[in-house]
């Protein structure tokens, strides 16, 4: 059967007339007029071959063959109204979904605070799940629909069929101990190189901003370890003489917790680092997705 010779709209007027039991009455609840109505009833009578409504003393009686067909009928209609549903931007934030997040432990820390209780409220039925990006652009999963939006610092030379936008910017400082006795409660570019060093790395490397600033003024600090969270190195700091340059927010949360820890700033020139968010054609129109990408931007501009 070749479903693109089937009109579709006669399922709906077989649904209203098995309600109605009456030409009129359908015609009314349809906005037709009688003899409209009454052409596509005839319409309908050929598509199945049968009377379906048949004429009685009180406007119309269903065959034994439209009382077969009223199920399915129904079931069709609620279907069909269920797609439309899921399509309409006006009901969108009720459909059950999932939408799978790469970032880091950093945006973690500072977006999910935020925008959980956002979208537990809003849209109730949508979950979503975050993975770590490991330092790369995930951009086979942002193809696949593995991925349906990256958050990090660190993607650039997108493809043309990806989008991006900057949703935040953030400086560094320096994180240390209270009890570190190299800076004297004072931190400047020599104090800061006596001290040894921890970095974040979520691809091994060791050679990070920093150190790329303090190349070129030929001058070297020494790492001891690269750690591949941005939160957790703080607790190594805690009652050592380690120091970690990181972004305020992963400091201001580390002292909140450790009481210990104290932020100093940066003795070197360092540029902000741009936080974005990439995702690829594919989702770009969903308005699910438009709406989630609306809120982080919110969330994180606030």
């Amino acid at each position: 059967m070749n479903i693109t010779v089937k009109d579709l709209n006669l399922l709906k007027l077989f649904q209203v007339l098995y309600q109605e039991r009456s030409v009129s009455a359908a015609a009314e609840r349809m906005h037709l007029s009688q003899p409209a109505l009454s052409h596509k009833l005839a319409k309908l009578r050929t598509e199945f071959d049968d009377t379906l409504f048949a004429r009685a003393p009180r406007g119309l009686t269903p065959t034994p063959r439209a009382h077969q067909l009223a199920p399915l009928v129904q079931q069709l209609i609620r279907s069909l109204e269920s797609f439309y549903d899921y399509c309409d931007e006006q009901s969108f934030l009720m459909r059950d979904d999932r939408i799978r997040i790469y970032s880091t432990d950093y945006i973690e820390q500072l977006l999910v605070p935020k925008l959980l209780p956002i979208v537990r409220d809003q849209a109730p039925n949508l979950q979503l799940v975050f993975h770590n990006t490991r330092g790369r652009l995930p951009r086979s999963e942002l193809e696949t629909g593995a991925c349906d939006l990256a958050i990090a610092g660190f993607f650039d030379q997108l493809p043309e069929t990806f989008y991006q936008q900057k949703i935040h910017s953030e400086g560094f400082c320096v994180l240390a101990s209270r009890t570190n006795q190299t800076l004297d409660g004072k931190l400047d570019l020599e104090t800061f190189l006596a001290c040894d060093h921890l970095v974040t790395t979520l691809t091994g490397d060791l050679d990070g901003i920093v150190d790329k600033a303090l190349e070129q003024q030929g001058r070297k600090r020494h790492v001891v370890a690269g750690l591949s969270s941005f939160m957790s190195p703080a607790s190594l700091v805690e009652g050592s003489d380690l120091l970690i340059t990181c972004l305020h927010s992963v400091a201001e949360e580390a002292c909140r917790r450790m009481p210990d820890l104290v932020r100093y700033p940066v003795p070197i020139e360092l540029p902000e680092v741009d936080i974005l968010q990439t995702w690829h054609q594919r989702t770009h129109e969903d308005p699910l997705r438009a709406w989630l990408r609306q809120q982080i931007q919110a969330t994180l501009a606030g």
